[in-house]
């Protein structure tokens, strides 16, 4: 597997009204570099996510993608979003919880669920990532170090 060599961006609930607060700190944990979300998920104001994301080349005959990450025991998304998506809110969606050591975690393409759209997940569409802290109240804390496709 080849590391991909992305370019992460935060994007908070503030884009829509909310008022969650967030980060991203490129740094080094435990030895690896990485790209940490920090802030605090509010649900005030009808907000309620914070996120790091970034565009993805697509994925080629790949059956999933693999991240190293590390995290504070909570629980988050990773949303995929493809060329046939069309609305913001709409993505293919899987949960995982952030483990206290970077972990290599493979998340089967075949596993995500449809987020507010009727159409299947089409792999070789795949166009942006995000790893979500979405849907409650919560301070978040989750790395990336790498992203790959198997």
């Amino acid at each position: 597997m080849t590391a991909l060599a992305l370019d992460w961006e935060l994007v908070t609930d503030r884009v829509m009204g909310g008022v969650s607060s967030g980060r991203i700190q490129k740094t080094v944990i435990m030895g690896r570099p990485a790209n940490r979300m920090t802030g605090r998920v509010s649900l005030d104001n009808n907000g309620g996510f914070i996120q790091i994301a970034a565009d993805l080349p697509p994925p080629g005959e790949a059956t999933g993608i693999a991240l190293h990450l590390i995290g504070n025991a909570e629980t988050y998304n990773i949303h995929l979003r493809t060329s046939d998506l069309a609305r913001p809110w709409q993505s293919y969606r899987q949960v995982f919880t952030a483990p206290p050591e970077w972990t290599l975690c493979h998340f089967d393409f075949i596993n995500f669920e449809a987020h507010r759209t009727d159409k299947a997940l089409v792999p070789e569409n795949i166009r942006r990532i995000g790893i979500v802290a979405i849907g409650r109240e919560f301070d978040a804390d989750a790395a990336v170090s790498s992203v790959s496709y198997y």
